[in-house]
Formats: C-alpha cells, sequence, structure tokens
C-alpha cells in the first residue's frame, strides 16, 4: 500500500501512458464550500418566506430544487473561497495543455459562472431539472463519455468513491479523515490536496465567544440595586448571563451564513470561519438549534419575565438578520435596543425594578456605539474602495452624519448621568453620591476617544470588544468603575 509520502510526491506518469481529462468535483474540492447552500441562503436573505418553498421543491427531487434555488438566487462565483493550492494545480496544468473537465453536481448556472470566472475548463458536466449529477449517476455519465479508466478525477467525499473507481487515477481534496477514508478504499491514488482540520479556535470564533462581553449587560441590574452579594439572585444572573450568550452566539451564526458575500468582499471578516471556508457551512447549520435548545433549557429555570423577554430579544435578532439591517439608521436603532434589552433581561431574571434612568443611560450609549461601528466600517471600506464605498446600507458620503449623530448621543448620555446624580434616586442609593460626577467627564472622554479613533480608521472590531483590547479604554472603564464603587 501507498504511503502518505508517496502520495503527495508528484507522480510522473511513464511516457507511454495517454494524457487523459482530468475531471474536477467543484463543491468541497475546488471550494471549500457548498454551491448549494451559499444559494439557499442568498435566497432566504433576499426573500426569507422562500424558505418554506425550498421544501416544495424537495418534494420534486433535489435536481428540481437545486435548479429552482439558482435560478432565484445566484451567487458571485468569484468571492468564493477556492482551495488555492489545488487551483494553483490546475492552472499549471492548463498550462501545460492538460484537458480539465468540471463535473459537479452543483446546478448548470453555477457551474458555468465558475467555468468562465477561471477560464480553466473545456467542459462542464451538470446537474440539470432532471438528474442530480452525483455519485453513480456521475460515473456512469463520465465513462459514457471518455470510458472506463478513460479519465483522472479529483473528488472529495465518500459519494465520489464510484467515480474514483471508474477513473484511472484518483486524486483527492479534502479533510484528513477523508483522505484517510480513501487511502484505505482504493489502490489507485495519485495525490492529495489536505485541508486544516478545524480546531476549537474556529468553532470559537464562529460562536463569537468574545462578544460574550456585551452580555455581562445581563448582570448590571443586580450591581446597580447592590444585591451582588445576595446569592441566590446572583445564581440567577449567571444563568442568565449563559442564557443570553447561547441565544446570541445562535444568531451569530446564523448573521455569519447570511453574511456570506458581504464578509467576503470586507478586508477583515473574510476571515471569519464561515466565509472563508475554514468550517463547513453544514457545520453552522446544526450549531443554530443546537446553541438555541440550550439557551431555552436555561431559560426555563429562570421567571418567566425573562423568557418572554429572550425570545423577543431573538425575534429582533432574526428579523434583523434577515431583514432589518439592510436599512440605515434601522439599523443602529435596533442594535441600540439589542443592547438595551439585554439590560431588561437581567432585570426580569432577578426580579428587580428597572432604573428608567439607567435604560435612557444605555439606549443613547448603546446608540452612539452602534453609530460608530457603522462609522468604522465605511472608513474601513472607503479605504478598501475609494469613494464608491458601501458598507450595510450606507455611502462613504454618510461618514460624516453619522459621526455627528453620533457624538450627540454619546453626549446626551452623559447628560441623563449628569441629571441621575441630582435626583432623591442617586442620594439613595449612593452615600457619597459626589462621587459620580467624576464619571462625566470620563465617559465623556472615553466617548471622544472612540469616535476620533474610529475616524482615523483605527478601530477594526466592534467598539466594545476594541474597549476591552484597548489600553486607553480599559484605563477609562476602569476608573469609572472605581469611581461608582467609590460611590456606594
Amino acid at each position: 500500500m501507498q504511503t502518505q509520502k508517496n502520495i503527495e510526491e508528484d507522480c510522473s506518469l511513464e511516457s507511454a501512458e495517454p494524457t487523459l481529462p482530468l475531471v474536477v468535483d467543484l463543491d468541497g474540492t475546488l471550494i471549500l464550500t457548498d454551491s448549494l447552500i451559499e444559494s439557499a441562503l442568498a435566497l432566504i436573505r433576499h426573500r426569507p418566506f422562500n424558505v418554506f418553498a425550498i421544501f416544495y421543491w424537495l418534494l420534486r427531487g433535489v435536481a428540481h430544487m437545486k435548479e429552482q434555488i439558482a435560478r432565484r438566487a445566484p451567487i458571485d462565483v468569484s468571492s468564493l473561497p477556492y482551495h488555492m493550492n489545488l487551483l494553483l494545480y490546475l492552472r499549471n496544468l492548463s498550462e501545460e495543455g492538460r484537458t480539465l473537465i468540471l463535473a459537479t453536481g452543483a446546478s448548470a448556472a453555477i457551474a458555468t459562472q465558475v467555468k468562465d470566472y477561471l477560464q480553466l475548463f473545456e467542459k462542464v458536466f451538470s446537474s440539470d431539472s432532471q438528474a442530480n449529477l452525483s455519485g453513480a449517476k456521475k460515473a456512469e455519465l463520465l465513462v459514457r463519455e471518455f470510458g472506463p479508466g478513460g479519465f483522472d478525477y479529483i473528488g472529495n467525499s465518500a459519494k465520489d468513491m464510484p467515480v474514483w473507481r471508474a477513473a484511472r487515477r484518483a486524486m483527492v481534496s479534502g479533510s484528513p479523515g477523508t483522505i484517510q477514508y480513501a487511502l484505505t478504499h482504493l489502490k489507485n491514488i495519485e495525490r492529495v490536496f489536505p485541508w486544516d482540520r478545524p480546531n476549537w479556535r474556529m468553532y470559537s470564533r464562529s460562536l463569537r465567544l468574545y462578544q460574550w462581553l456585551k452580555n455581562l449587560l445581563v448582570i448590571l441590574p443586580l450591581m446597580a440595586a447592590h444585591r451582588f452579594d445576595d446569592i441566590p439572585l446572583a445564581t440567577s444572573a449567571c444563568l442568565a448571563f449563559i442564557s443570553f450568550g447561547l441565544c446570541a452566539s445562535s444568531v451569530y451564526v446564523l448573521n455569519d451564513l447570511l453574511d456570506l458575500p458581504d464578509d467576503r468582499r470586507h478586508p477583515t471578516k473574510r476571515h471569519r470561519p464561515f466565509a472563508s471556508g475554514a468550517l463547513a457551512l453544514t457545520t453552522g447549520l446544526w450549531m443554530i438549534p443546537v446553541l438555541l435548545c440550550l439557551s431555552v433549557g436555561i431559560a426555563l429555570l429562570l421567571p418567566t419575565s425573562y423568557q418572554s423577554t429572550l425570545a423577543a430579544y431573538f425575534a429582533l435578532t432574526l428579523a434583523y438578520s434577515v431583514w432589518l439591517k439592510r436599512f440605515a439608521i434601522v439599523d443602529v436603532i435596533v442594535l441600540a435596543m439589542l443592547f438595551t434589552i439585554r439590560i431588561i433581561a437581567g432585570s426580569a431574571a432577578v426580579a428587580l425594578w428597572l432604573s428608567p434612568w439607567l435604560l435612557a443611560l444605555s439606549m443613547f450609549l448603546f446608540t452612539s456605539l452602534a453609530l460608530v461601528k457603522r462609522y468604522a466600517e465605511l472608513v474601513i471600506m472607503r479605504v478598501e474602495n475609494g469613494p464608491n464605498a458601501r458598507a450595510r446600507g450606507y455611502v462613504a458620503s454618510d461618514g460624516e452624519l453619522l459621526s455627528t449623530i453620533g457624538v450627540a448621543c454619546g453626549v446626551v448620555a452623559v447628560l441623563v448621568l449628569v441629571f441621575y446624580i441630582t435626583t432623591g434616586t442617586a442620594q439613595l442609593y449612593y452615600g457619597r453620591h459626589e462621587a459620580i460626577w467624576l464619571v462625566c467627564p470620563v465617559l465623556l472622554f472615553w466617548i471622544c476617544y472612540i469616535w476620533m479613533t474610529a475616524h482615523r480608521g483605527e478601530m477594526i472590531d466592534d467598539p466594545l470588544v476594541f474597549a476591552l483590547r484597548d489600553r486607553m479604554s480599559r484605563g477609562a472603564i476602569g476608573v469609572m468603575a472605581i469611581l461608582m464603587l467609590l460611590a456606594i
């Protein structure tokens, strides 16, 4: 049996052997994604209610479903994550005059676009409305076209086994598990093109665990009421934090799946696990319900009012992901509301009265931070694409307006804090409430600092994530926390 080292070496064929066509699979082989799922997600993104139509089309067969989805939701093949080592190998073969054929279970529309974009393939075989070109059907077609052993084939999964066996030589593109499976069952392997196995960092990035820092807002009502030493309430707040984090992560995964085209055009988001092809789209599709079920299971241990708030958060986030984020300003208001809902959820979890001052402060502060997020994206995209830059529903010329509104919202947040200090509530909860006056200039400094950083194009993260990575921001937040503790 061949060793791994021998397989990975370039195997030069004997001069007496004819140069046969090399047939290449598309999904999971040439591209590190699945074109059917890409098309389905594009359809849901632009026409959310067509998700039900997908199941109706499936009743008439996989081939019919593929054709209907591709017809309604074309994808940008130029932005797809290609297997670059394999692509370089194919380009070299093409320059040497080797005949390359694309044979894929994807729809004809997608296969033709890939052919036209890469300019490598002389012919395309693909699925149509009658037949799904996969597995044994692909093998039968290629044998009819080229004869048994009349072609070489590059594939990536167990479905390709009939094709590999019908080919003269087999090449494998895939994960270590796929490669090992092929090594066990095939004797005609010439070359492998391995992928990197997904590791825990990829899964962590897809869950955006660093974004769980935002969910600390769930604990804020308990801290504002000075009840953090109450063990039962603290336990409820921690459960709410975990439940909210799992729910938020499920929506982050969904958002990443729906945002694939936009993320791939972004200078930093293109490296996200799903956009880059590091994680399979099918992985994301099962992660969403699993995370959501875990979140709901924990939420059942908390009051009904928390469960209702969590449901409202999920519904609003879902609406944002599939629809509302396309509308300028509306998306910013919704983002601010999603931050504020975390505080409401925390109050519901521990059954404590929620201060209207805290709600007002959070709404204006988080509106400013949501605006700075959009503004920072515009600045970065302007560097990439010039004056024609776009980010979500905004164009480059919107930058000045966003910064004006955002700074104003930040100043209003500081004013809300000023007015709160003068109330009887502040004097009741804080024995040295005068110390809170010192928080105001620090908060104003931090808001201005965040906006100045974004204006300079130096903010590539979410503002809250940036704040926890940035030394100046950490210092300002630490000073404000110490001052609030001294005021108690």
